[in-house]
């Protein structure tokens, strides 16, 4: 008997999609930069880039939410690149300010210093900084004023990759189950459905293994090395993401046994036909069903306790909601992938099966509109920062992918309602005629030759050779028997594609939202710009200080006036010139005259100023420094004789 090779598999359609899925991966995270910062500084004291007059106790920064510190997150280094401050945390927050700050080492000479700081922000994502300023003047510095990359270079990579598939193994994990239980109950019984829960738990236990490992890096030094770090990592375990991820370990486990029941007993009272078997079929699915939906919303919370959710606006009201959220794409994005492999990998699925899904899967999408709807408001809160921030821009494209894939599904329901029922029955009869045909023409062959047909047929070879080739001949035929069952109905050539379809984009759009996650929200961006762009606006020149002060003191010649600029007017080095003129508006020498700055609102001055005489009339001063922007309050004295003598004041704003 001649050996037949088994037909080439179907697995074509399912490679390509990987290859696209690495494909959209790779790109996004290339493309994607470090994670950006959810914790935005919004102001420091000193302010960046300033000249203060002496040394400050301590610095101290500000942040636009509740931010993770220690006693390394703060440092101030001198213009060599020597630490100055104490290395002692103090947590300086009052009311709903979140302040953090270090004191400094007293006697710090002048020059400019930099300050370089990281934390961890409330939902969980790294963030850093450094911004620089000098006491009295200026100076040299050796020091880049850059800050750590934190959560960047390699690990940041790593890291990424690893949320990628903690996602898109829960939405497996869970999606594939639920197909199983309220859609298509026969399924437990397929093995390629069997594998692909399984390989979701498995790649969301490893994902969950590799950030609680990578954890301590990420945040930290960034060295892949430190993934050893028992200290690092027992320090990890202390923090709110670490007992997170601790605690979704300790949920997958419940899972297995989930799992492990809906392959096992259930799948084996599905296949039975008996009346017992069925009633206790009902009891396992409520029973699986109820402890499934605990189960999966206790590992969503996982997620929602320690990211964007738990942080910002209403968060009790948020959590909850991405808790719904993150449960409403699992059901459609992990309900998709495992009726994807019905279609490619089982010999057949019933329409009725398929339509349960596609209403499933609408209430899903409907229920993502209503809670991504609220988190949009939330997490951007405003037209301009829609479509002025990353994260405004980054979640138009999500939308815009979850409205390709509505317009694709739209397709699918449409190939569901023309799935015939019946094809599969005419696939089978006409197998069952094939096989009568062969039987017939069987009965042409003499008695004794049919005879010892049938009985090679029936009786396993002693040969363990022949008894292989056999069974792959049977393979063989089993596989051509139920790719001609499963492609029987033209329609559901359709839906395969378009479902296929469905889920190239779903891949691209999971991508797009886990680089959402460790994005910025609008909200916090727009916030933090305000308070930059006000910020910079008070190092800004707002053009030369120029003031006439009428002075009096009262003796002979004791009137005139004195004009004073100050150019060019903002913190920082300016130049100072006086000017003093008698009542006929003519250069007037006096044997004296002083300058005086101070800024009441900081408590900084009076910083005297001694301007030198240069010709009949003027004084100058250059090298005048002016710490900070403000209103600032010039007094100008002015002595005309040994005893008399007068002091005149303004107001002006000063950068």
């Amino acid at each position: 008997m001649t050996a037949t090779t088994a037909p080439p598999r179907s697995g074509l359609p399912l490679t390509r999609l990987l290859l696209v899925a690495a494909a959209v991966l790779g790109a996004l995270f290339a493309a994607a930069a470090p994670a950006a910062a959810h914790a935005a500084l919004l102001g420091s004291n000193p302010k960046a880039g300033t000249v203060v007059a002496k040394a400050p106790a301590d610095v101290a920064l500000t942040f636009s939410e509740q931010v993770a510190m220690d006693n390394k997150s703060i440092r101030v280094l001198d213009p060599k690149g020597k630490r100055s401050d104490t290395a002692r945390l103090r947590n300086l927050s009052k009311g709903s300010t979140v302040t953090y700050g270090v004191d400094l080492r007293p006697g710090l000479p002048k020059g400019t210093y930099t300050v370089a700081w990281q934390a961890i922000s409330a939902d969980s994502h790294p963030v850093s900084g450094a911004f620089t300023f000098s006491i009295g003047a200026p100076s040299r510095t050796t020091v880049s004023a850059t800050g750590e990359n934190v959560g960047g270079g390699l690990v940041g990579v790593l890291y990424g990759a690893a949320r990628y598939a903690s996602y898109a193994g829960f939405i497996v994990l869970v999606g594939g189950a639920a197909f199983v239980v309220a859609c298509w109950q026969r399924g437990a019984n397929e093995r390629p459905l069997q594998r692909l829960v399984v390989r979701g738990w498995l790649t969301l236990t490893a994902a969950t293994l590799v950030l609680l490992l990578l954890r301590a890096p990420y945040t930290g030094s960034g060295h892949l090395a430190d993934v050893f770090d028992l200290g690092a990592l027992k320090g990890v375990l202390q923090t709110k993401p670490g007992a997170a991820l601790v605690s979704r370990l300790l949920l997958l486990g419940a899972s297995a046994l989930f799992v492990a029941v809906l392959f096992g007993a259930y799948a084996r009272r599905t296949a039975s036909a008996e009346p017992e078997a069925a009633k206790e079929r009902k009891d396992l699915t409520f029973g699986l069903g109820l402890g499934g939906t605990v189960v999966a919303a206790g590992i969503a919370a996982t997620w929602a306790l320690t990211e964007h959710a738990s942080v910002g606006l209403q968060p009790g009201v948020a959590m909850p909601v991405d808790i719904v959220h993150l449960l409403a794409v699992a059901v459609w994005l992990g309900g998709l992938a495992a009726l994807l492999v019905a279609l490619f990998r089982t010999p057949s699925i019933e329409r009725a099966a398929v339509q349960r899904f596609s209403r499933i899967a609408f209430t899903a999408v409907c229920t993502l509109a209503a809670t991504g709807l609220y988190q949009s408001w939330r997490q951007v809160g405003s037209w301009s920062a829609l479509f002025g921030t990353g994260y405004g821009q980054l979640l138009m494209v999500k939308v815009g992918l979850v409205a390709v894939v509505v317009c694709i599904a739209s397709f699918s329901r449409r190939w569901t309602a023309r799935l015939s029922e019946t094809a599969v029955g005419e696939a089978v009869a006409g197998e069952a005629a094939a096989g009568e045909a062969a039987v017939a023409e069987s009965g042409a062959v003499t008695g004794l030759a049919a005879q010892e047909q049938v009985k090679e047929q029936l009786t396993v070879p002693a040969d363990p050779q022949r008894a292989a080739q056999l069974a792959r001949q049977q393979a063989a035929r089993t596989v051509v028997r139920e790719r001609r069952v499963r492609d029987a109905d033209p329609h559901r050539t359709g839906l395969r594609k378009s479902v296929l379809a469905e889920t190239v984009v779903a891949v691209a759009l999971l991508a797009v939202t886990t680089v959402l996650t460790t994005t910025e929200p609008g909200r916090t961006e727009e916030e933090a710009g305000r308070n930059t762009s006000s910020s910079a606006a008070a190092t800004v020149p707002s053009g030369p200080v120029d003031i006439t002060l009428p002075f009096d003191t009262g003796g002979p010649k004791g009137k005139g006036t004195a004009a004073l600029e100050l150019t060019p007017g903002r913190s920082g080095d300016n130049q100072l010139h006086l000017f003093v003129n008698n009542p006929a508006g003519k250069p007037y020498d006096v044997p004296e005259v002083k300058i005086a700055l101070t800024l009441k609102a900081k408590k900084i001055g009076p910083l005297p100023v001694v301007p030198d005489h240069l010709f009949t009339g003027h004084w100058s001063a250059d090298g005048v420094q002016i710490p900070m922007a403000g209103k600032w309050d010039i007094a100008v004295t002015v002595r005309t004789s040994d005893i008399d003598e007068t002091t005149v004041n303004k107001t002006v704003e000063i950068g």
